[in-house]
C-alpha cells in the first residue's frame, strides 16, 4: 500500500494546484484500439505514430503486455470484467456472461459505483449479444454507449480500384468527403468524446464554451468529474479504410516485409490460423488461394503492411486530437491516461495474418499508462540501448531501431487482466481481491493483479524497470513479480477449416493453452469439452516450445527435440498450475 499512497499524494497534489481539477479523484481516460500490435514508433517499429509516441515519453510503457485470447469480443470481456476467458466462459461472440457465467461487476461498473461518471464512445466491449445487446449498459454506464452512426456503412462497397469501380477490398484509403455522412467511425467517436470533455469542463468552468450537446438519451445528471471515459477506435481493424493521405507516409518501396514470411514446418496444423476473414475482402478473394495453406503472394505483403500502417497513423492523428481536447478542458492534470490493443496482429509472419492464434505478434500489445507527476518526471536515463533486448523480436521482424523517447519503461510481465485491479488501486478505490478458485458466484474479485507496484515514483534516473530495477523498487514488498503470462485459444479441430479462427461455442473440440516465460514460449493444444468447459490435460494434440533468445520470431518450434525434453515437462506441468502460481509474491 505504501507506493500506492505515494502515487495517490502526488496526484492529489497536482490536483490541488491545477485551477481546473476540482476533484480530489483522478478521472480516467481509457482508450482501446482495436488490433494494434505493438509496432508503433515508441516501441521501435515502423508505424508512424507522433502522437502516441509524445504520450509514452510522459508514460509508462509496457513490453512485455499479454493479452488472455487474441480475438475481439473475449479479449475485452475478459479485460473489462477482470477474469480470464475460461471464467467469463466467452471464448467466441455468442455469449453474455453475467447470464451465461456468472454477474460479474465490471471494471467500468466499479468505478461508477464508486461515484464516476461513466461514459463508452466507439469499440469497448464488443457490441452486441456478447455485452447483453446494449454495451452492458446501464450495468457499466452512466449513459448509454454511444457508436458512431457511420459504422453502418462498413461493409459497402466504398474501396476504389484504379479503374474507378468500388469494392469490398482489405485496403481502402479513401476521400472522407466522399463516404457516407462525409465522415468515418472514428472520426465520429473522436468528435463525441470531446464533446463529453467539453460538457464535462463545463461543470468545472460555466463560462467556457459548451461542446457539441450530447445526443437525446446521452444526458444524465451524474455528467460530472471524476469520470472514466472510455473511448474505443476500430482501426487498424479490417478493412483498412482510413483517409487517403495517410497512404503518403508510407512510400510502398520503404515498406519491408516480414523477414520470416513463410510456414514453418514445425508448427503443427493446429496452431495454424488460415485468416478466413481476410479472405472474404474482394482484394484478397481475387488472389484465388487454395484453403486452407494457400498463402497470400510476397509481392502484396507490402501493400497490405502499407495500409495497416497507414490505418494505425490515422488512429494515431486521432488520439493526438483527444489527448488535446483533453488539456484544452483542463483535465489533463488530474487524469489517468491508459491506451493499449485488444489484442496483436500478424502482418504476414509465418505466412499468416490477423490474429486468432496464440503467436507472440497476436497476443502481445502496446500498453502506455501515464500519471501526472508520476510517469512525467524528467528522465535522465538514456533509453536505446537497455530497450534493445527486450524488444529484439519487435525488432528482428520490422527492422527499425527502437525509439530513445520513451519515458519509463516496464519490461516485467503484465496482463490485460491486470487492468482492472491496476486501475482501481491508482485510483483509491477498493481493489478487487484475487478471485477464489471457484470465482462464478463472486461478483468483485479479479484474476489480474494490480501493477500500481511498477508504476510508484522514480527517484532520479532510475527509470528503466528490468528485471533488477524492480527489485530496486519494490524488493521490501516483493521476493518475485509475475514469472509467466497465459493466453489461450479455441479451435474446431486439429485440422484447419472453415471455423479453425471463429469456433462457436459448440464447435470447439481443442483448446490451446500458451505461457509466456522470460525464456520460453510454450504451449499444448489439448482436447475441450464445450459443455463442461474443460480442457483435457491428459488429451494433448500437439505442442510448441520456442526460445526465446534464439527465436525470437518463433521460426523453430523445438519441442519434439530430445535435449528440450526436461524443460517441455517442467514447462507443462507450469502451465497446468496456472497463472494463480505465477502471481507476484510477496516478500
Amino acid at each position: 500500500m505504501k507506493n500506492i499512497v505515494a502515487i495517490l499524494c502526488v496526484l492529489l497534489h497536482v490536483s490541488s494546484n491545477s485551477a481546473s481539477a476540482l476533484s480530489e479523484k483522478p478521472n480516467v481516460l481509457f482508450i482501446v484500439i482495436d488490433d494494434l500490435r505493438a509496432s508503433l514508433g515508441c516501441y521501435g517499429g515502423p508505424i508512424i505514430s507522433p502522437n502516441i509516441d509524445q504520450l509514452a515519453s510522459k508514460s509508462a510503457l509496457f513490453t512485455n503486455a499479454m493479452v488472455q485470447q487474441s480475438v475481439c469480443a473475449p479479449s475485452r470481456t475478459s479485460f473489462l470484467t477482470g477474469r480470464r476467458p475460461d471464467t467469463t466462459r466467452l471464448y467466441d461472440f455468442g455469449s453474455y456472461w453475467r447470464t451465461h457465467a456468472g454477474n460479474y461487476t465490471t471494471l467500468p461498473q466499479h468505478f461508477k459505483e464508486n461515484g464516476y461518471f461513466t461514459a463508452s464512445v466507439g469499440k469497448v466491449f464488443h457490441p452486441g449479444v456478447t455485452s447483453g445487446g446494449h454495451d452492458d449498459y446501464p450495468y457499466s454506464w452512466s449513459v448509454p454507449a454511444y457508436h458512431p452512426p457511420t459504422q453502418q456503412f462498413q461493409a459497402d462497397k466504398v474501396c476504389p480500384n484504379l479503374d474507378g469501380t468500388l469494392h469490398n477490398n482489405v485496403k481502402c484509403p479513401v476521400n472522407v468527403s466522399d463516404m457516407p455522412q462525409k465522415s468515418l467511425p472514428d472520426i465520429q467517436s473522436l468528435e463525441f468524446s470531446s464533446s463529453i470533455l467539453k460538457n464535462l469542463s463545463v461543470v468545472l468552468h460555466p463560462t467556457k464554451k459548451q461542446g457539441k450537446p450530447i445526443e437525446t438519451g446521452q444526458s444524465s445528471p451524474d455528467m460530472q468529474p471524476p469520470f472514466f471515459l472510455a473511448v474505443g477506435f476500430h482501426k487498424p481493424h479490417i478493412p483498412w479504410k482510413y483517409p487517403e493521405e495517410f497512404k503518403s507516409l508510407y512510400p510502398i518501396e520503404s515498406v519491408s516485409i516480414a523477414t520470416n514470411p513463410h510456414r514453418s514446418s514445425t508448427q503443427p496444423d493446429v496452431a495454424y490460423e488460415d485468416y478466413s476473414t481476410l479472405r472474404m475482402r474482394e482484394d484478397v478473394k481475387v488472389l484465388n488461394m487454395s484453403f486452407p495453406f494457400g498463402t497470400i503472394p510476397l509481392k502484396f505483403h507490402a501493400p497490405m503492411r502499407q495500409s495497416y500502417y497507414a490505418a494505425a497513423s490515422y488512429t494515431d492523428s486521432l488520439v493526438g486530437k483527444l489527448l488535446q481536447t483533453l488539456n484544452e478542458t483542463g483535465f489533463s492534470n488530474n487524469t489517468i491516461v491508459v491506451l493499449f490493443g485488444d489484442h496483436g496482429w500478424q502482418l504476414g509472419e509465418h505466412a499468416e495474418w490477423c490474429k486468432y492464434s496464440n503467436y507472440e505478434l497476436a497476443t502481445r500489445v502496446p500498453l502506455i499508462v501515464h500519471i501526472p507527476g508520476v510517469t512525467d518526471k524528467p528522465r535522465s536515463s538514456p533509453i536505446k540501448n537497455q530497450l534493445q533486448n527486450s524488444l529484439k523480436m519487435i525488432q528482428s521482424q520490422d527492422n527499425v531501431e527502437p525509439s530513445a523517447d520513451s519515458g519509463m519503461v516496464v519490461t516485467e510481465f503484465v496482463e490485460l487482466v491486470d487492468l482492472f485491479p491496476t486501475l482501481s488501486d491508482l485510483a483509491g478505490i477498493t481493489v478487487p481481491p484475487v478471485c477464489p478458485p471457484e470465482p462464478f458466484n463472486v461478483t468483485l474479485c479479479s484474476e489480474g493483479y494490480s501493477f500500481a507496484p511498477l508504476l510508484e515514483p522514480v527517484q532520479g534516473s532510475n527509470a528503466i524497470l528490468q528485471k533488477d530495477g524492480m527489485e530496486k523498487l519494490t524488493s521490501n514488498r516483493y521476493s518475485r513479480w509475475k514469472n509467466a503470462t497465459f493466453s489461450q485459444y479455441p479451435r474446431p479441430g486439429v485440422t484447419p477449416n472453415k471455423k479453425t479462427d471463429l469456433p462457436s461455442l459448440g464447435d470447439i473440440t481443442v483448446m490451446g493453452y500458451s505461457m509466456r516465460t522470460n525464456d520460453h514460449h510454450y504451449t499444448e493444444w489439448i482436447g475441450f469439452n464445450p459443455k463442461t468447459f474443460q480442457g483435457n490435460w491428459t488429451d494433448v494434440k500437439a505442442t510448441e516450445l520456442y526460445i526465446n533468445g534464439l527465436d525470437y520470431d518463433q521460426n523453430q518450434n523445438v519441442a519434439a527435440d530430445p535435449q528440450f525434453k526436461d524443460i517441455v515437462k517442467q514447462l507443462s506441468y507450469q502451465l497446468q498450475m496456472g497463472w494463480r502460481e505465477s502471481l507476484p509474491v510477496p516478500a
